[in-house]
C-alpha cells in the first residue's frame, strides 16, 4: 500500500520581509540624518571643548556677509532671514507654554560682539536662558 504525498514542498523564497527591514532602515536613516545637522546656514561657530546638555527649545542664527557688511538673523535654522524687530515677537510665540525656556544662539565668528548683545538682551527682558553654540574643538 503506497501513500503519496498530495503536495509538495516549494523551493522558492519570499522576500517580502526582506523589503520591509529595508524599507525601516532606510526610514530610520533618513530621519536620523535630519537630526544630525539641525542648522540649515553655513556658519563658522568658534571653538570650544566644552558641552552642554541641556536641550535648547530655539535656536537664533545670526550670518555676516562682511562684503555688503550686514546680518541676518535666522530662527530654527530657517533659510528665510528676519528682521531684528521681528525676532523677539517670534521667539515669544515660540516660547509661550514652556516652563524653562532656553535659546541657542548660533553666531557667525565674524560677527561683532554688539550684535550678540542685542540678542542676548532680547533673552535677559523675556527671562530666557541663552547657550552660545559652538564647533567642537
Amino acid at each position: 500500500m503506497a501513500l503519496k504525498r498530495s503536495t509538495k514542498p516549494e523551493p522558492s523564497f519570499s522576500m517580502a520581509s526582506m523589503t520591509d527591514i529595508v524599507f525601516l532602515l532606510l526610514i530610520f536613516f533618513l530621519i536620523t540624518s535630519t537630526l544630525v545637522n539641525p542648522n540649515a546656514l553655513r556658519l563658522l561657530l568658534p571653538k570650544s571643548t566644552n558641552q552642554v546638555t541641556a536641550k535648547p527649545e530655539v535656536s537664533i542664527s545670526i550670518k555676516h556677509y562682511p562684503e555688503q557688511n550686514r546680518f541676518t538673523y535666522h530662527i530654527d535654522g530657517n533659510p528665510v532671514p528676519l528682521a531684528f524687530s521681528e525676532i523677539e515677537p517670534a521667539v515669544q510665540q515660540k516660547l509661550r507654554d514652556t516652563d524653562d525656556p532656553i535659546i541657542s544662539l548660533y553666531v557667525d565668528q565674524s560677527v561683532p560682539m554688539g550684535q550678540v548683545v542685542q540678542v542676548m538682551n532680547i533673552a535677559k527682558r523675556n527671562n530666557y536662558k541663552v547657550l552660545l553654540g559652538t564647533a567642537p574643538e
